[in-house]
């Protein structure tokens, strides 16, 4: 039921997770999946199924893997089986889509649910309530021998609704009487107070297509308030805005060199120990070092095509509400909390996402677009411009490494690796600065994710700081793993040229886990024949490495590069260990997608910052890697008989290293500040 709800109370709210300020946030609970919640995820009905899919559709296609599994272990043809996105009133609670644990978390808890449901069948049970059976993996039809579907080609499900344009996402939503919403906000970063100070409301009310201009306390995005318009159409949101020339106050503002000044590790450094360490073995500090190597990795945005959308409508004593989500249950929360609404009140849909890479996972449009529809009483749809998405979305983290390393005998003997870097799994577009300072007495593990090399070491110090910026970051595609294994890669071929040996083999005979070596293998064996030496402008290079303890990657790039400095990434090799492939197809796309985010990382990604914000309101604005930039790519997969692991982020720890290490043995520089600048490579 609906209850109390003052929407003009003074007092602060954040719009992604806090009621008032002090009191505790929206948690997102993270539960296990099971047997048991699995079988809300697979039902039958005259012949036909249907599939609930627990995991948000992201574009990586998680519909048809999860699909090809129910279909082997049901015993159905393909075209039995129906699949929809979940909605939250109609399965238990899952957790957020992220992590790349979609294969390796629910695979087998779906297997087991479905042939509970296949037995149950065949006994004649049509009704009741089902209890699965934790049975092993081996006893599974989906991942024993002769599979029909699963490690096979099978048609993309809502591929056809793509092409032909079908609604399956946020933006598609049309609701009976549904009005267009915006917030308006200053043109700074939301770490930095602003508020409205005037507007010419007269005017607004003027424009064609007006429909209310609304204040409300939950508008509030970290230190920016909002101010709400909505109108009857898309277009009439443009015009009113232009019309109520708004007037802002701003306190303060940053420009790139306080970021750069904020999180350069070389000051930290002298001032003593960093304040968390990940591995503290006693280490010279003061000898000589081999190798001595600084890398600065800056802001780099998500990108997705669609900017995030949402649709609200309240009826009655409830609230449904369509969203381009990573974390539907979450949205919910948010809801429940803000509006006063039981559980059972609010359904939130998981809508088909546009692209997310870990950029949609808080709750930012979902609330804007439901204060609004509940302060006008008609369905509302909000969504970003393009100009939202970077001033008030969160990014990757710029980081700051310095890697020292010695050799002994022509082996590594010792590693001292400090870096710095903006919060990740804790986002301050999430938690106010009080809340992250009791965050940071347990650290962040997204910030030192890949940070540990897998190699054979006698001696590490590795340790990091965490700095609140005054711009938003957080989950960027494999958290810290790029840019942290990026630095040990670069290292690692610094290391290898001082002991005078071939890289590959360097890395070789210092892996200590089977698998990495047999990718690294793979991949060198794969890149073929190795170009002409360095110096001529042709290099190869290579990278590899292990992600979350789970999925394994290497990767070999060739690149060329031109008399005016220009790097061309030529092509690039990746080999790639998941366990066991539910669909080869999508494991390689994934590998792609992977491949040009790192080369993206390596030669294109900066989003620039200046006058207190970020200074891009387009694509054109903030590079990006472009068609053609894109080089041909093998992609090998290592078919295992182990547990499926994740394949989402894997690449992304060899992609970018391979490529620098490449322009290192092409030009003989060895860049240290991304994203690449021709003039310091040109002959």
């Amino acid at each position: 039921m609906m209850k109390r709800r003052n929407f003009l109370k003074a007092g602060g709210a954040l719009s992604v997770s806090f009621l008032v300020a002090g009191c505790l946030p929206v948690i997102p609970k993270r539960p296990d999946p099971t047997p048991e919640a699995a079988v809300g995820w697979i039902s039958h009905v005259d012949g036909r199924y249907t599939l609930s899919l627990p995991r948000a559709e992201l574009g990586q296609n998680i519909a048809t893997a999860m699909k090809q599994v129910a279909c082997d272990e049901l015993g159905a043809e393909w075209e039995d089986v129906d699949v929809e996105l979940h909605v939250t009133d109609r399965i238990g609670h899952v957790r957020a889509t992220v992590g790349s644990d979609s294969v390796k978390d629910y695979m087998l808890p779906l297997a087991q649910a479905c042939a509970t449901l296949r037995e149950a069948l065949v006994q004649g049970r049509t009704a009741g309530d089902l209890t699965a059976d934790a049975r092993p993996m081996e006893e599974l039809r989906a991942f024993s021998g002769g599979s029909r579907f699963v490690g096979r080609r099978m048609p993309l499900v809502q591929a056809e609704e793509i092409v032909a344009g079908k609604p399956l996402y946020a933006s598609d939503v049309r609701r009976p009487g549904m009005a267009y919403g915006r917030v308006l906000r200053a043109a700074s970063s939301p770490e930095v107070s602003s508020r409205p100070a005037g507007w010419d409301a007269e005017a607004a009310v003027r424009v064609k297509g007006f429909v209310a201009i609304v204040e409300d306390d939950l508008f509030r995005q970290g230190e920016s308030r909002g101010l709400g318009i909505v109108a009857e159409t898309p277009g009439a949101l443009d015009r009113i805005a232009d019309a109520l020339a708004m007037k802002w106050e701003i306190d303060g503002g940053f420009e790139q060199q306080d970021i750069d000044r904020m999180i350069d590790i070389d000051p930290r450094l002298a001032d003593g120990s960093l304040s968390y360490q990940l591995v503290d073995d006693s280490i010279d500090r003061e000898a000589a070092w081999d190798i001595d190597l600084r890398l600065d990795i800056p802001l780099g945005a998500h990108a997705p095509m669609e900017p995030r959308a949402a649709v609200a409508e309240f009826k009655a004593d409830a609230l449904e509400l369509w969203a381009g989500t990573q974390d539907a249950f979450y949205v919910r929360d948010v809801m429940v909390r803000h509006f006063d609404l039981d559980e059972d009140r609010v359904a939130v849909h998981s809508m088909r996402v546009g692209g997310a890479f870990g950029g949609k996972t808080i709750c930012t449009v979902e609330l804007e677009a439901a204060v609004l529809a509940h302060r006008t009483g008609r369905p509302v749809k909000v969504q970003w411009t393009r100009a939202q998405e970077y001033r008030q979305g969160f990014h990757r983290s710029p980081s700051s490494h310095r890697l020292r390393v010695r050799l002994k005998d022509g082996k590594l003997s010792d590693w001292w690796h400090g870096f710095s870097s903006g919060h990740i799994l804790f986002t301050n577009a999430a938690l106010p600065p009080w809340m992250q300072r009791v965050t940071d007495f347990i650290g962040d593990k997204g910030v030192a994710r890949g940070a540990i090399p897998p190699y054979r070491i006698p001696r590490r110090r590795i340790e990091h700081d965490l700095i609140r910026l005054p711009v938003l970051t957080g989950p960027w595609r494999g958290l810290g793993a790029g840019p942290n294994a990026l630095a040990v890669e670069c290292a690692i071929d610094e290391a290898a040229r001082k002991a005078g040996g071939d890289s590959v083999a360097f890395r070789l005979e210092h892996i200590e886990d089977p698998r990495l070596a047999n990718v690294l293998k793979a991949a060198e064996a794969a890149a073929g024949p190795k170009p002409a030496p360095g110096g001529n402008g042709r290099g190869r290079g290579f990278a590899c490495g292990i992600y979350k303890d789970m999925s394994y990657a290497a990767v070999a790039a060739d690149v060329t590069i031109d008399a005016d400095g220009n790097v061309h990434v030529e092509r690039l090799c990746c080999v790639h260990d998941c366990g066991r492939v539910i669909n080869p197809d999508q494991v390689r796309a994934q590998c792609e997608g992977n491949l040009v985010w790192g080369l993206a990382m390596a030669l294109s990604d900066a989003l620039p910052v200046a006058n207190g914000g970020i200074d891009a309101e387009n694509f054109g604005a903030a590079a990006m890697a472009r068609f053609e930039q894109i080089p041909p790519m093998k992609i090998e997969l290592v078919e295992g008989s182990d547990n499926p692991t994740g394949a989402g982020e894997t690449a992304i720890v060899a992609a970018s290293g391979a490529i620098l290490n490449a322009i290192r043995e092409a030009s003989g520089v060895r860049i240290t500040r991304l994203p690449v600048a021709p003039d310091e490579l040109m002959g």
